[in-house]
């Protein structure tokens, strides 16, 4: 094998490496992720509450968007409004009904990109046991090397809305209110063994 033979052969086996590169698995970082939530009560007001300690993996390939992916997993129990009584009753059976579906999944099933910090993530939420398609408007706010940990990180936020009743949690409709507007904020980091 002579030395132009032996390049062209690194050369497409280089390339062939890059077309097939896998996505990065950055890890959500429970700390600074939050998915906070609204309805409107009986016209007057617009409470809110959220959930905490969320987990999960945002797989992006930066080269190619749609091949990225979105896997959450969201503890009922950690959901906080503020008013103790709430939390209580969100845990019972009228409303997410902890005992038998502790927790709440998203797993994308399409992104879309609308410009290079804007993102359509089209996916399956699981509430209460039951499945509907729900899309999130994303925007990356930063991708790079975290100046504390030092671990390559990316971050976003993201909004959707969807009627609870669609979920099996409609006590009180239509007083109040079925749509929920859902609000976002994430970072993730790749993990030091994944490197």
């Amino acid at each position: 094998m002579n030395f132009k033979t032996l390049a062209i052969g690194l050369a497409v086996a280089t390339a062939a490496a890059f077309s097939f590169a896998k996505p990065v698995a950055y890890q959500i970082d429970p700390a600074h992720t939050a998915t906070v939530f609204n309805w409107n009560h009986f016209g007057f007001s617009t409470p809110s509450a959220n959930f905490t300690d969320i987990q999960g993996t945002i797989n992006v390939d930066s080269e190619k968007p749609a091949n990225s992916s979105v896997d959450v997993t969201i503890p009922v129990s950690s959901v906080n409004s503020n008013v103790a009584a709430l939390d209580k009753a969100f845990q019972e059976e009228e409303w997410f009904n902890a005992a038998k579906f502790p927790t709440i999944t998203f797993k994308s099933t399409k992104v879309e990109t609308r410009d290079k910090k804007h993102f359509k993530i089209t996916g399956n939420l699981t509430v209460k046991g039951v499945t509907r398609p729900v899309v999130l408007d994303a925007v990356l706010n930063k991708q790079g090397e975290h100046p504390m940990t030092k671990a390559q990180t990316i971050g976003f936020n993201a909004t959707t809305s969807f009627n609870r009743s669609a979920f099996d949690i409609g006590g009180y409709v239509p007083n109040v209110g079925d749509k929920i507007t859902v609000s976002i904020t994430t970072e993730a980091s790749v993990a030091a063994a994944a490197k």
